[in-house]
């Protein structure tokens, strides 16, 4: 069990890791298809540190990213979706690596049919367009878990 003080020191360092990877985007060869690099990230934290924390933290991010004005509301609310989903993914089903593959597509769909749904335009599209992003999601959630679980292990020593 952490102190108040490794609580609050882990969600800021948390906080930290999904902004900074959340400015960064890998193009894709048609406009709507970059691949944000917090995605994984994100489903890797909440699998090795917790719902509450990963919440947090992906809360704590959009301040900053509305702040700073690097995030707009809409944004916020997409990934208000995408951490909802992924987050109730692996509380009830648990934090096994088909889980884990698995999470973050399943958020960035409901975002994406949110994002739909909000602005009232085809949401199929826009879904088309987040796929190439999903495998990426889905290629690197695991292997980041797997690295966070051992960070997360050897802290303190």
């Amino acid at each position: 069990m952490l102190s108040r003080v490794g609580w609050i020191s882990e969600v800021g360092l948390l906080t930290a890791f999904i902004t900074i990877t959340g400015t960064f985007k890998l193009p894709g060869l048609l406009p709507g298809t970059e691949f944000q690099l917090s995605a994984p990230l994100a489903v890797a934290i909440c699998a090795v540190f917790g719902f509450g924390k990963y919440i947090t933290a992906g809360v704590l991010s959009s301040v900053i990213g509305l702040i700073l004005g690097t995030q707009s509301l809409l944004n916020v609310f997409i990934a208000m979706v995408f951490r909802g989903v992924v987050g109730m993914i692996i509380v009830l089903f648990g934090n096994s690596w088909p889980i884990i593959v698995l999470a973050g597509p399943a958020g960035s769909a409901a975002a994406r049919l949110a994002l739909g749904g909000f602005i009232g335009k085809a949401a199929i599209p826009l879904l088309l367009a987040a796929l190439p992003g999903m495998m990426y999601t889905a290629l690197l959630a695991w292997p980041l878990t797997v690295l966070l679980k051992r960070i997360k292990e050897h802290k303190g020593r």
